[in-house]
């Protein structure tokens, strides 16, 4: 057989680069070596064009591409005008699609292809929606709602809300007013006078349809939190907090490299326990008399009881009086109406995070009315709490974790539940049809990283998968529900585009971004393995990266990698947000380790058991689940356990510093990076789950930060940290370095990135960084 030269030259290319063992300058270039991945995809809206979203080589830009089978084509600037959106809101008919694009609103008739805008605005919109009777879009601006008529044409205010005291309401009671109006005559007949005047403007207002209605006032002592109209445009809901409550001191970043060439300081986060989330209160409003009523919360069942008392009394704190407080966040979709407006149901959680409650809400008796109670001893996930109202308005679904595993439920009008899924896996990213006959939705039955479409009936939960691609990342039906948009990956293949019929069957992939250079290259596939428990759990899930064959009677040294995030899921199918980790992980087995990285107890997708063992022992659980890796490494697969090393950032290099400061005999050598050394330091939301608040719970505190242990320092250690890291704040490594210098401690080093922040951007950081990580291993491991 014989090759032109250019072709054979070619083929000699790729042969040494499958054969030559990626380096370490390669594997921390800036990514777009491999080929930019597809960040977001969408339909168009006649159900078979679709477009994705992609970076540029070499460039912050992104562009859009139009997905064709002859070959992908971008999206010319001139188009841009005329796309479809991704998330478009539907009508009942599924005839119209409201789409929000650069903060505007167009309307789609997705029978004629006709696209009207309904709003063009330096404000963006918001929270559209159809109303009741499908003629108008209703949306919000800012605070304020709209309604957009299709026959008119017109936009047109429904409610204006504003937190100031109403200029028309009565003045308070006063003592000298009273008098004055009393012996002053004119006084008196001017008030009136104002009075009369004002009356008669509502009046005309209220007789004049083409007015805009006055604004509702919230008076000035609160903050609004955010508001949901009902569809039929008759009520609206209403979530406050008061002002001026949350007044914790902000934590400043210094930052010492800058354009100007001074020091410069940015405001960023308070600390855990230095006020959180602040309550609220929830109001509904009738527009019509324009009555504002206070919902009360002791209908929720619980509400009064804490569960947290026990640690109040042994920290000689005052009880708890009264009900505790709520925290709802309806810019997150907590509350949902139904498609005709005559039900509507709130998702409530308590300031401490281990109630959540979904509740109706009583319109006529302005009540609330408990529908679903979710409690948990250690806290309510953040993650999958979707809800919402199927098409018979009627029906609400919901995700719950309940079974110890996030699944989904309905609720008819009789108020009994029932599961539509169940089993020891999970369901999330629901997306209903649009006859609710369906729900599809991501899960995971066959292996905890095995992620696929599946879809259910909801009348009589028979349950399906989808696709059979092992890593599917997220989806989106079609507007005719006949079809389904995929992103999905693998090991080495960043985010992808692919469709499938909604019934299942043949994928048909339309995009592989990857480079020439990155699919010639012969990559490690890590195997997935599951390394028993000796505490009680099940079977920690990892991914094993090792030769293809083990010397015999050699022993290889150990790299444990821990990834980050706390809740976070590695040891998938799916491309990994580790992807350098996995290419750094290729070298060093070329180098002679072996490697395991494991989805320790709290990383996600193994249920609610496995995500609250960490409760108020945070490095405690997933450092058992550690050394159970490092003695199957040894028992399995040849791990010599005199050199066993561990490296990773955010959470991993805390779970780093808690595996050398704990586990010393064991822990040879590590590289702790960006880590949290001391949890009194961190932000609200996610330590106060997890550890309670430092004035509540200190012995958790004590007993999960790493710098409580610091004197157990015996082996090698590296901290790496970004210095203008607004996560982990670069002030967390410099107390660590300081008490290690306290204790005299030797063989560890401080590495500073001036200009990085939690996750490095710049090559020449990422391959400095494991140049030392790499060069630790290689000094201490063999």
């Amino acid at each position: 057989m014989r090759f032109a030269l250019p072709l054979l030259a070619s083929l000699l290319a790729a042969s040494a680069t499958a054969q030559t063992p990626i380096t370490l300058d390669q594997a921390m270039a800036h990514p777009d070596w491999i080929g930019t991945p597809v960040e977001a995809a969408w339909w168009g809206w006649d159900s078979r064009q679709v477009y994705f979203k992609q970076k540029r080589l070499g460039s912050p830009l992104r562009d859009i591409y139009q997905a064709a089978p002859g070959g992908n084509q971008l999206v010319d600037d001139s188009q841009l005008a005329k796309l479809d959106s991704a998330n478009p809101v539907y009508n009942r008919e599924h005839s119209r699609a409201i789409l929000l694009r650069n903060g505007d609103l167009f309307e789609r008739d997705l029978k004629s292809g006709a696209l009207t805008q309904i709003v063009r605005g330096s404000s963006p919109a918001a929270e559209p929606q159809y109303s009741a009777d499908g003629a108008h879009v209703q949306f919000r601006v800012g605070s304020d709602w709209f309604s957009w008529s299709r026959a008119e044409r017109l936009v047109a205010p429904v409610a204006l809300l504003r937190t100031a005291k109403d200029p028309d309401a009565a003045p308070d009671a006063n003592s000298l007013r009273e008098l004055q109006l009393r012996l002053i005559a004119t006084l008196a007949r001017q008030k009136d006078e104002r009075d009369a005047n004002r009356l008669r403007g509502q009046q005309e207002r209220a007789a004049d349809a083409t007015r805009a209605p006055l604004p509702l006032y919230l008076g000035e002592k609160v903050t609004l939190a955010g508001s949901a109209l009902s569809p039929d445009g008759r009520h609206l809901l209403v979530v406050t907090s008061v002002k001026g409550a949350d007044n914790g001191r902000i934590g400043k970043l210094a930052k010492y490299v800058t354009e100007s060439g001074y020091e410069e300081y940015d405001d960023q986060r308070k600390r855990v326990g230095r006020d959180g989330p602040l309550a609220q209160k929830l109001q509904l409003i009738d527009l019509h008399s324009r009555n504002i009523t206070e919902l009360a919360y002791d209908a929720l069942p619980g509400i009064a009881t804490d569960p947290l008392a026990e640690l109040r009394v042994a920290q000689k704190l005052e009880p708890l009086k009264g009900s505790r407080a709520i925290h709802i966040e309806p810019e997150d979709g907590t509350i949902q109406w139904s498609g005709d407006g005559k039900q509507v149901a709130v998702m409530l959680r308590s300031l401490d995070n281990k109630d959540r409650w979904i509740a109706g809400v009583d319109l006529a008796g302005a009540k609330l009315k408990p529908l679903h109670h979710l409690s948990d001893a250690a806290w309510i996930n953040y993650r999958g709490n979707d809800f919402g109202w199927l098409p018979d308005n009627s029906t609400l679904w919901f995700q719950s974790e309940e079974s110890g595993y996030s699944h989904l439920y309905t609720q008819g009008a009789d108020g009994k539940t029932r599961a539509l899924t169940r089993g020891k896996w999970e369901a999330s990213r629901p997306e209903w049809s649009a006859d609710g006959a369906s729900a599809y939705f991501v899960c995971n039955p066959k292996l905890p990283g095995t992620y696929e479409v599946c879809a259910v009936s909801t009348k009589d939960g028979a349950l399906r998968e989808v696709t059979a691609l092992g890593g599917v990342e997220s989806f989106a039906l079609s507007p005719d529900g006949q079809k389904v948009l995929l992103r999905y990956s693998t090991s080495y293949l960043p985010p992808q585009v692919a469709t499938v019929a909604a019934a299942g069957g043949k994928v048909s992939v339309l995009s592989d971004t990857r480079s020439a250079a990155f699919k010639a290259r012969e990559w490690i596939q890590p195997q997935i393995v599951a390394v028993p428990s000796t505490h009680g759990a099940d079977p920690v899930w990892a991914k094993l990266y090792r030769p293809a064959k083990l010397e015999e009677g050699k022993k290889y040294p150990i790299v444990m990698f821990v990834h980050g995030a706390g809740y976070l899921q590695n040891v998938s199918q799916r491309y990994p947000n580790y992807f350098r980790e996995q290419m750094f992980h290729n070298l060093l087995v070329s180098r002679g380790y072996i490697v395991l990285d494991m989805d320790y107890r709290a990383s996600e997708g193994y249920g609610r058991n496995w995500r609250t063992a960490i409760y108020r022992q945070m490095g405690h659980p997933e450092l058992e689940d550690y050394v159970d890796g490092v003695n199957w490494l040894v028992a399995q697969q040849q791990g010599d356990v005199k050199n066993v090393g561990v490296y990773g950032g955010s959470y991993g290099g805390f779970m780093t510093f808690m595996a050398l400061l704990r586990e010393p005999a064991m822990f040879k050598s590590g590289a702790a990076l960006r880590p949290v050394t001391d949890w009194t330091t961190y932000e609200h939301g996610y330590t106060s789950n997890i550890l309670n608040t430092p004035e509540l719970d200190p012995e958790a505190y004590k007993k999960s930060s790493p710098i409580e242990y610091a004197d157990k320092l015996r082996g090698n250690l590296l901290i790496a940290h970004g210095m203008v890291d607004d996560n982990v704040f670069y002030q967390d490594s410099v107390r660590m370095a300081q008490r290690l210098i306290e204790l005299k401690k030797d063989n560890w080093e401080l590495a500073s990135y001036p200009l990085e922040r939690h996750g490095f951007v710049q090559p020449e950081s990422w391959y400095d960084e494991y140049r030392r990580i790499y060069q630790l291993f290689e000094r201490t491991l063999k």
